[in-house]
């Protein structure tokens, strides 16, 4: 990677919530302009944490954090704020300036532009799709015409064409992208090196590459220093096998004892750091209520195209057994679909009486973020058992710590593998999904879609991420773009 002045630099850096259980330990990396990163790490490690270190949003424990002179940063967030649904488009981009600008008009206009949409300044933000709110999360970042670019997850809930448009946009930016994502393919087309940030050893190396020639590069330095520690375990244990014969014998012995004694130090001093790579959930299944008849019935969809809505006259009905999936380009009204479902208020979106659902949303916002995670599992349950929480926690990589956290302060990771253990707990007969993939690991997709496509539930999913749903047989598929009045 060519070298050239330096647009951030960490020099030490410790930082942790809990100071016994720092994020970060004495992290040195540094970025140079106008490159592109992705940052890199286990769900949980710290990769949010360490935008907010470079934002100042949060400061280090020790440690220094340099930029180049007057270099200013924007960072997108992964989720719309709840306090910003309320405010129209216009008043949305105003509040990024301290001093609004006279051609504030314009200048929406042309960064929406960049992200491929087109909206009323006036129209209310809280109205938008998921993936609408996603291209103004990220032109809120844009409109800044920032030196160093922080995106966080800034393909959830975006259609093929949004990504395509963000990839030629930061290829052709001219400053510094550092990169939060699991969608290997967006990363692979812009990427140029990786900032690895492990939850271990709380330490960050850089790698030059692509995405995916980093993460191979990572598991083949794993397996290497696995292979030479194992080596160094068997000299280790040979030569104290040695130690325990020749200590009792005294004179000569007792001296090669004491030789022996120092090559076993020497040896484990040699001993690799060995990364531990991102941990996978294992396989597991989501228990499905025994429902008859009809789960849901559709009369009636609101369908959404150039800013309006028209209702279509559909009949519509999904058993158990049924795997749906719902498609149609952002806005056209996939999760306006969704929420009138679970509202159950709406007569021409009916779910039938008794049925349990489990909802996937976007924002998480099913999920009371007040309550511990073990409490939320724990509400999924008519009877609480202990035993059965932790375990199901423990499937999901969420360890007693976690369980004790709230739920507003896990990783949207850790809150994305939150809603699946509910799930395993809560036992639905109908399970509804608003694009399932965003903030998870790339390495867990593979199993949360084997357990999707073997729940005997009815199953709704929205999701624009192609290879996943791929892995998922749906016997029915309905496109809302073709839907008439």
């Amino acid at each position: 990677m060519a070298q050239g002045k330096v647009s951030v630099r960490f020099e030490d850096v410790t930082f942790g919530y809990v100071t016994e259980k720092p994020l970060l330990k004495e992290a040195c990396f540094s970025v140079r302009e106008d490159a592109k990163l992705t940052l890199m790490g286990q769900n949980g490690a710290g990769k949010s944490t360490i935008f907010k270190l470079i934002t100042g949003e949060l400061k280090p424990d020790k440690g220094q954090i340099h930029f180049s002179k007057d270099a200013t940063i924007a960072a997108t967030k992964q989720v719309m704020l709840r306090e910003d649904l309320e405010r129209t488009v216009r008043e949305y981009f105003a509040q990024s300036f301290e001093e609004v600008p006279h051609n504030l008009d314009k200048r929406i206009a042309d960064v929406l532009e960049v992200v491929n949409f087109n909206t009323k300044l006036d129209k209310v933000v809280g109205e938008l799709s998921g993936g609408q709110q996603a291209r103004l999360l990220l032109a809120y970042a844009l409109i800044q015409e920032p030196d160093i670019l922080l995106l966080d997850e800034p393909t959830n809930n975006l259609d093929r064409d949004g990504i395509d448009h963000l990839t030629v946009f930061l290829i052709m930016y001219p400053k510094t992208a550092l990169v939060i994502s699991h969608d290997a393919d967006f990363l692979n087309s812009f990427t140029e090196g990786v900032l690895h940030l492990d939850v271990y050893n709380k330490k960050i190396d850089k790698y030059d590459g692509n995405y995916t020639d980093v993460v191979e590069e990572i598991s083949a330095r794993v397996e290497r220093d696995r292979a030479k520690n194992a080596q160094l375990l068997k000299t280790i244990q040979d030569r104290k096998d040695k130690i325990n014969f020749f200590a009792h014998k005294g004179g000569k012995m007792r001296k090669l004892a004491s030789k022996l004694r120092d090559e076993v130090a020497e040896a484990e001093s040699s001993m690799v750091g060995v990364r531990r790579d991102d941990r996978t959930i294992g396989d597991f299944s989501i228990p499905a209520q025994d429902v008859k008849g009809s789960v849901v019935d559709l009369t009636q969809v609101k369908v959404i195209e150039n800013h309006e809505a028209h209702l279509a006259n559909v009949e519509i009905s999904f058993r158990k057994d049924d795997h749906v999936l719902i498609e149609g380009p952002n806005g056209i009204g996939k999760s306006t679909l969704l929420r009138a479902l679970d509202s159950r208020e709406d007569p021409h979106a009916v779910i039938a009486e008794d049925v349990k659902v489990g909802y996937y949303k976007q924002d998480f916002s099913g999920l009371d973020f007040e309550q511990t995670a073990y409490a939320s599992l724990a509400s999924m349950m008519h009877e609480p058992d202990d035993q059965v929480i932790r375990h199901t926690g423990a499937k999901f990589l969420l360890g007693g710590a976690a369980l004790a956290t709230p739920v507003g302060a896990l990783s949207e990771g850790q809150k994305g593998l939150l809603c699946f253990a509910r799930f395993v707990l809560q036992e639905p007969g109908l399970l509804i999904f608003d694009e399932p993939t965003n903030h998870i690991n790339f390495r867990h997709l593979p199993v949360i879609a084997r357990a999707l496509d073997n729940y005997e539930g009815c199953l709704i999913v929205v999701s624009h991420a192609q290879d996943f749903v791929k892995q998922i047989q749906f016997n029915q598929t309905i496109d809302l773009s073709k839907l008439k009045k």
